[in-house]
């Protein structure tokens, strides 16, 4: 028996194949020169008049024969798809994590779905914001928010001061120069809040996600699997089309 993934994997070709035709096709219909045939003889007036060969243009493509050819063509394009259509409809696989079944008896549609939106959470879980390694943190319960333990620091104002250089004389005034000097006025407690999250928790939920990405993936292969009912669509359709 022919099997879901097998005709998966010719779909594309046979696609492929009859837009090819297709277009080939319509070419050769477009083409007027290419439908037209002729054939002339000539005649003198009399027997002393010159001769000349005769002509002749033979038909180089027929109407009934690209009709069948794209018959030919699309009858196996709409039997295949028919055929993986009709297995969809019945092919289904649970998504188990661990020996937990997340979801249950998921048709192939549903599950490239999942696969679609995991991997757009992937890359949203791993651009979440994380707290600052740097710091030691704890949960708030009040504020529900991430704190640091207070922190002191001394705030200070810089004071002017004069540093005499040489002593005034008789003769010259003092040499002063002013120089500023840190002097401690008060002190800053400071807690930090921030509503990022510990890399630890980042890390559990990309496991989850990476776990249930792998998970949604066995599924389709297991619902690809199924065994499929070759259908023969094709030839009604194009059996009433260019009957």
């Amino acid at each position: 028996m022919t099997k879901l993934n097998q005709i998966i994997a010719v779909e594309k070709g046979v696609k492929s194949k009859a837009v090819q035709d297709g277009a080939a096709a319509h070419q050769k219909v477009q083409k007027p020169a290419l439908l037209a045939g002729i054939s002339r003889a000539y005649q003198p007036k009399d027997e002393e008049g010159e001769q000349l060969p005769p002509e002749s243009t033979r038909v180089q493509v027929r109407g009934e024969e690209i009709l069948r050819e794209m018959s030919a063509s699309l009858t196996r394009l709409f039997d295949v798809t028919a055929t993986k259509d009709w297995a969809n409809c019945t092919a289904r696989a649970d998504v188990t994590v661990d020996g937990r079944t997340i979801v249950g008896e998921a048709p192939v549609s549903y599950l490239l779905f999942l696969e679609k939106q995991l991997t757009e959470l992937h890359a949203f879980v791993k651009r979440l914001p994380v707290l600052d390694g740097a710091e030691s943190w704890s949960l708030d319960p009040s504020t529900d928010w991430w704190k640091t333990d207070p922190v002191r620091t001394i705030r200070t104002k810089k004071v002017p001061r004069n540093h005499v250089k040489a002593e005034a004389t008789d003769k010259h005034p003092a040499q002063v120069e002013v120089y500023y000097e840190d002097v401690p006025i008060g002190y800053w407690t400071t807690v930090k809040f921030s509503g990022a999250l510990p890399a630890r928790r980042v890390n559990e939920l990309l496991d989850r996600v990476e776990k249930l990405q792998q998970a949604v993936k066995f599924a389709r292969e297991e619902a690809n699997g199924t065994e499929v009912v070759d259908q023969r669509v094709g030839d009604a359709v194009f059996g009433y089309l260019f009957a």
